[in-house]
């Protein structure tokens, strides 16, 4: 029909070229914070929605919008593609091994450098913070470089679908691993983050809006999927920038009320570590068992991409007193897509 899609050109244009300059609008948010966070600190409070006479609905803006993101991230996976990952599971398998076992080999690497730190805490705080990173599911963006790299997107579209559905059991089991590495009052903060990442946040807040864009999918007619699919993506486009924003505002925020140049360089550093020792890993892992280049691609994403956006509001839910630990996450966020476009540039022979 030639007349809808002549009506959504303008907007499908305007997506297309947002996709392609998504780093810059992610360096404008970040800098908008820096700016002007007064906003992005007033979205981040949780504000009463009026219902009319019914009672008012409470409503906190990042994880509505990371819910948003999210369940644009379920309604666009491809389904009927995984037919062939289920059908030969080892590099899923793989994939999700790694995923969760990586942590466990990096993060005691960064504690045991950091406790070597003049730190009072031993880099406790910074080491928090890479827990809750590593403990969340593949990032959904992982999907994009993938398809950027020529990579095995079947099977990165699984391990984005299986670390978010086992995160109720995996976030919080990664947290109580890790734990004993903290000192001070981090490691109850910590338990306190698990205790909720287990809880409600993981299932309400990661894989339900996941779950919920597949069944869509599964269930609607292609030609109203693919108007939903108009409309949804933008506005989940968009809403990853505003959520980008609020989490960059508080971190950013509470640097500028108490500047501290000693923690922001710090992590800089540590995240880099964590990104990098990931990747790393990831690759050689794809060397050792010998996969072929998307397989190796799509494993070496796996491992060292994590939902950012997860963590931020993970860290603002559960722990609203430690605004700083969001610099880190910002950190990483922006460390892993730089280090996804080498993975995708490098071809390997």
């Amino acid at each position: 029909m030639p007349a809808p899609t002549t009506a959504h050109a303008p907007l499908d244009r305007a997506t297309a070229w947002l996709r392609r300059r998504l780093g810059r609008a992610v360096l404008l948010a970040y800098a908008g914070a820096l700016i002007l966070p007064g906003p992005g600190l007033w979205l981040r409070r949780t504000h009463a929605l009026p219902l009319g006479p019914l009672p008012q609905l409470p409503l906190s803006t990042a994880p509505f919008l990371l819910s948003l993101v999210l369940f644009s991230a379920g309604l666009q996976v491809p389904v009927r593609e995984l037919g062939r990952v289920l059908r030969h599971p080892g590099a899923l398998l793989v994939g999700l091994a790694l995923h969760l076992a990586i942590p466990l080999a990096v993060i005691p690497v960064v504690a045991f450098l950091l406790h070597r730190s003049p730190d009072t805490d031993g880099g406790s705080g910074l080491v928090t913070a890479m827990i809750l990173i590593v403990a969340m599911p593949v990032a959904a963006g992982a999907t994009v470089w993938t398809g950027k790299g020529d990579g095995d997107q079947p099977t990165m579209v699984g391990l984005v679908l299986a670390s978010t559905l086992l995160c109720p059991l995996t976030a919080p089991t990664l947290i109580a691993l890790l734990s004993p590495l903290l000192s001070g009052g981090y490691a109850d903060s910590l338990a306190a983050s698990g205790h909720t990442a287990g809880g409600g946040f993981a299932l309400a807040g990661v894989v339900l809006p996941c779950a919920a864009g597949i069944l869509l999918r599964l269930a609607l007619p292609t030609a109203w999927l693919e108007r939903g699919l108009r409309t949804v993506v933008p506005a989940a486009l968009a809403g990853s920038l505003v959520l980008t924003y609020v989490n960059a505002s508080g971190a950013l925020g509470s640097f500028l009320a108490r500047p501290r140049p000693l923690l922001l360089g710090a992590a800089l550093v540590v995240a880099a570590l964590v990104c990098l020792l990931s990747f790393v890993l990831g690759r050689c892992a794809a060397r050792l068992l010998r996969l072929d280049p998307p397989a190796a691609s799509s494993l070496t994403l796996a491992c060292g991409m994590n939902n950012s956006s997860a963590s931020a509001v993970l860290i603002s839910t559960a722990l609203p007193d430690k605004p700083h630990l969001l610099l880190p996450v910002l950190a990483y966020g922006l460390l892993q897509k730089t280090a996804a476009h080498r993975v995708v540039l490098r071809r390997p022979a």
